[in-house]
C-alpha cells in the first residue's frame, strides 16, 4: 500500500523488468507448469510488483508474486526478506505467503527479485479477533532456538538497513537499534539540537529504565519471532478464505510486545483495539504498569524509522519528538530512580502502582492525524 501524501518520487526501478518471466524466474517455477502470463499487482514506493500466472498440467491455476529491485542495495533487501518472511512462514504458514525464492534475472544481473505465493487480497483491515489472536499465536510458536534476541540476515525497511544483532539481553538489542536509527533518522532530515538533548534522555535514561526491569529481578524475557513492521500497509485480508495475510516483514527476535507499536498512532487503521485484544491472548510482560510507555518507547523508534525515509517531510519527526519528550520528563532519574522505588517497597514505604486497564492503553498518545 502507498500513500502519495507522504511520498510520490517515481519508483526508481523501469517497469519493463515485470513486462516478462525471466528464465531465472522461470527455474523457481515448477517445470511442468504453462506460464500464462505476467502483469502488474499490487503497489510500492520502491519496487515493480507483479502477479505471474501459470497453469498445472492438469488445469490447476496457480499464481505466484514478484517484486522487482535493481542494484547490490536490491540483493540485499531480498535476501533479508526471503530470510524474514521463510522464518515465519515456517512457524505460521496459515498467515504467510510461502516464499519461493530470490537471486537475479539471468537476462541482468543487476535486477534482483523475490518470488513467493501469491494472493488475491482486499485492501481492508481483519477481525479484530482472528487477527490478534492468530499474531498472539505466531509469537506464542516463534520462541527464538538459541535463547537471543536479533537475526542473523539484516533487513530492510524501505531504503533503510534493519540490523538486528544478535543479542544477549533485550535491553542490548534495542540500545543498538535505536542508536542506528537515530543516526540514519538525522542523516535524513539534519541535525536539531532539541532532537540531540532527546535522544541522550531516551538512550541514557528511558531505555534502561523501561527494558532493564522486564530482565531483573528474576524476570526473564523469551525472545519471540516477531513481523516487526506489522501496520496495515503490511495487513491484507485473502479473497478466497477471508482470513488476514501479512507480507514484507523485516523479522526478528524481539520482546513480543515490540509488534505492537505500530498498532498505537492514530493514523493507522490497525489501532487501539487490536492491542487490548491481543492482550487477552498473550499476556503483558512484568512490570506490567509499565506496559503502556514500553509500548510509546516502541512507537517512537517506528516514527523515527517513518521519518529516516522522507527527506523533508517533518511530520513523522515531529511526532517522535513529542513521544520523547515525554518520556524523557516522566523518568528523569532513569533505572536508579526505579531501583530506589523498589527499595522503597521492600522498606515498606507506601506506593501506589497503577492498575493496568487495557482499554486505556495508549490514552496519552498525541492524537496526530494523516496529512
Amino acid at each position: 500500500m502507498t500513500d502519495k501524501s507522504i511520498w510520490n518520487k517515481p519508483i526508481p526501478v523501469p517497469a519493463s523488468v515485470i513486462s516478462y518471466v525471466d528464465d531465472a524466474v522461470k527455474e523457481l517455477i515448477p517445470t511442468d507448469n504453462t506460464i500464462v502470463g505476467i502483469s502488474p499487482s499490487g503497489s510500492s514506493y520502491w519496487s515493480r510488483t507483479a502477479k505471474i500466472e501459470t497453469e498445472t498440467p492438469d488445469g490447476e491455476e496457480v499464481s505466484y508474486f514478484l517484486k522487482v529491485q535493481q542494484g547490490d542495495y536490491a540483493r540485499k533487501v531480498f535476501k533479508g526478506e526471503f530470510a524474514s518472511m521463510k522464518a515465519l512462514h515456517d512457524i505460521m504458514p496459515e498467515l504467510v505467503p510461502e516464499p519461493v525464492g530470490t537471486g537475479h534475472y539471468a537476462q541482468d544481473d543487476n535486477t534482483w527479485f523475490y518470488l513467493c505465493a501469491f494472493h488475491e487480497m482486499v485492501d481492508d483491515v481483519p477481525d479484530v479477533e482472528e487477527f490478534s489472536s492468530k499474531i498472539a499465536e505466531m509469537h506464542r510458536r516463534g520462541v527464538s532456538p538459541d535463547g537471543k534476541f536479533g537475526f542473523p540476515v539484516d533487513t530492510y525497511g524501505g531504503r533503510i538497513p534493519m540490523i538486528y544483532p544478535v543479542s544477549d539481553t533485550w535491553e542490548e538489542l534495542f540500545t543498538s537499534v535505536m542508536g542506528t536509527t537515530f543516526d540514519v533518522e538525522e542523516q535524513t532530515q539534519g541535525p536539531d539540537e532539541d532532537m540531540q538533548m532527546l535522544r541522550k534522555g531516551i538512550m541514557e535514561k528511558v531505555i534502561p529504565r523501561l527494558l532493564r526491569p522486564l530482565e531483573t529481578g528474576g524476570r526473564k524475557l523469551v525472545p519471540r519471532l516477531v513481523h516487526s513492521d506489522l501496520w496495515h500497509g503490511n495487513v491484507g485480508i485473502d479473497v478466497n478464505t477471508n482470513a488476514p495475510i501479512i507480507f514484507d516483514a523485516l523479522a526478528l527476535y524481539a520482546h513480543n510486545e515490540y509488534e505492537l507499536a505500530p498498532w498505537r498512532p492514530v493514523r493507522h487503521n490497525i489501532g487501539r483495539p487490536y492491542i487490548v485484544e491481543y492482550l487477552k491472548h498473550f499476556p503483558v510482560s512484568e512490570p506490567a504498569e509499565d506496559f503502556d510507555d514500553r509500548n510509546l518507547l516502541y512507537c517512537i523508534k517506528f516514527n523515527l524509522n517513518s521519518s529516516a525515509h522522507y527527506p523533508g517531510n517533518l511530520r513523522f519527526r515531529n511526532i517522535a519528538r513529542e513521544e520523547m519528550r515525554q518520556l524523557v520528563e516522566k523518568y528523569p532519574d532513569g533505572y536508579e530512580g526505579y531501583i530506589k522505588g523498589e527499595a522503597s517497597k521492600d522498606s515498606g514505604q507506601e506506593q501506589s502502582v497503577p492498575d493496568i486497564d487495557p482499554a486505556r492503553v495508549m490514552s496519552t498518545t498525541p492524537a496526530v492525524e494523516p496529512v
